[in-house]
């Protein structure tokens, strides 16, 4: 019998599934003295230094938490485009996938103390290949923890689809977290989910609030988003800002109402806004010694011009460029979801201190 694990599951993508686990591993780290990790079917991947292609989420729990094993088992399975019609047309069956993860993980867990098994998008992603999330933790014969977005009958309502389809599988729901719960609503769901889940007999393990920084992309998510290269601002790449604007208005309006730390979407030839922003820079920098902490992303079909460039550059303001129409830029912006990155370690602690504070760790092992 292999020692103590959970797999975590959610009610859908963007959730928060990763940033819950970060916060898992973190606290179970406190309370075991070796915790494994592994991600048993991945989508999104990238090349290793091995060449290796690993689900991106494992590469930033193995590099963040220093962990020993080897990555072809923290992600033993990666679904790439393409991957669905070959198995439609009969050339590999889930079996031999199956059994890759139930060996990787037999390994991860015999060499820890507790292991956390994370899932990908909500408990029936993968079913066109009959490897959706239920059979997954069926084979590994784990419970799961369902994570839901915090409120109270839309979360439920998720939650249904994905508890029914765990009892499909003779999966049990070790517990339900909600995430992202608003503050001025944190009493009531307190309060009301737990009625609502007494039909399953599953327990509410946790209610983690809203926290704002976590929902905050940097410039670095948005240049890749854009698949932009930063033209200034390197070391500020992984600024996070508490406003964004696209500024269409007067140079005047756009003064009158510019804020600290704000990340502003204009046209490139835009200039006037543009050479008001890189002044408001300088002047804090030049009297009070402060940084405005801004961003600038630079949009449409004519470039900056290379004094632009210039003179963004000798202030080190984090700044791109993106050829698309501002109207574009900020459909795709309001889109986005950023995911967690190693190198963000600001996102990484916080994501561990909410998560710890607002999970009952009795109730996963």
């Amino acid at each position: 019998m292999h020692k103590k694990a959970i797999f975590i599951a959610a009610t859908g993508q963007n959730v928060g599934k990763t940033t819950l686990c970060l916060g898992l591993v973190a606290g179970l780290k406190k309370r075991f003295s070796s915790v494994g990790f592994i991600k048993p079917v991945g989508q999104q991947h990238a090349k290793v230094e091995d060449g290796t292609n690993v689900d991106k989420d494992v590469i930033l729990f193995k590099k963040h938490f220093a962990l020993k094993t080897p990555w072809q088992d923290m992600s033993p399975v990666i679904i790439p485009a393409g991957v669905t019609r070959d198995y439609l047309d009969e050339k590999f069956t889930e079996l031999s996938l199956l059994e890759k993860i139930s060996t990787s993980f037999e390994k991860i867990a015999s060499e820890n103390d507790y292991t956390i098994v994370e899932g990908t998008g909500h408990v029936g992603v993968g079913s066109i290949i009959n490897l959706n999330n239920a059979i997954v933790a069926a084979k590994l014969g784990l419970d799961v923890v369902l994570i839901a977005s915090g409120g109270l009958g839309s979360a439920h309502d998720e939650l249904a689809l994905n508890i029914n389809l765990c009892m499909q599988h003779g999966v049990k729901v070790r517990g339900i977290i909600l995430n992202r719960v608003l503050e001025d609503k944190r009493e009531m769901v307190l309060n009301y989910f737990p009625k609502s889940l007494k039909k399953w007999n599953i327990p509410l393990i946790g209610c983690v609030p809203y926290n704002a920084l976590l929902s905050q992309p940097t410039i670095q998510d948005f240049a890749n988003l854009f698949s932009a290269q930063l033209f200034s601002g390197e070391s500020h790449r992984y600024r996070h800002f508490n406003h964004m604007r696209l500024v269409a208005d007067s140079v005047e309006i756009y003064a009158g109402l510019a804020r600290l730390n704000e990340l502003i979407i204009t046209p490139a030839s835009r200039e006037k806004v543009i050479f008001k922003n890189i002044e408001m820079h300088r002047t804090l920098a030049e009297n009070k010694g402060e940084d405005f902490t801004g961003g600038i992303i630079l949009t449409g079909s004519i470039p900056p011009s290379p004094y632009i460039i210039e003179k963004i550059k000798e202030l080190e303001i984090p700044a791109l460029y993106a050829p698309v129409c501002s109207f574009d830029a900020m459909k795709m912006i309001t889109s986005f979801t950023g995911k967690i990155r190693t190198e963000d370690l600001l996102k990484v602690e916080k994501a561990i201190s909410v998560v710890e504070n607002y999970v009952d760790f009795d109730a996963l092992t």
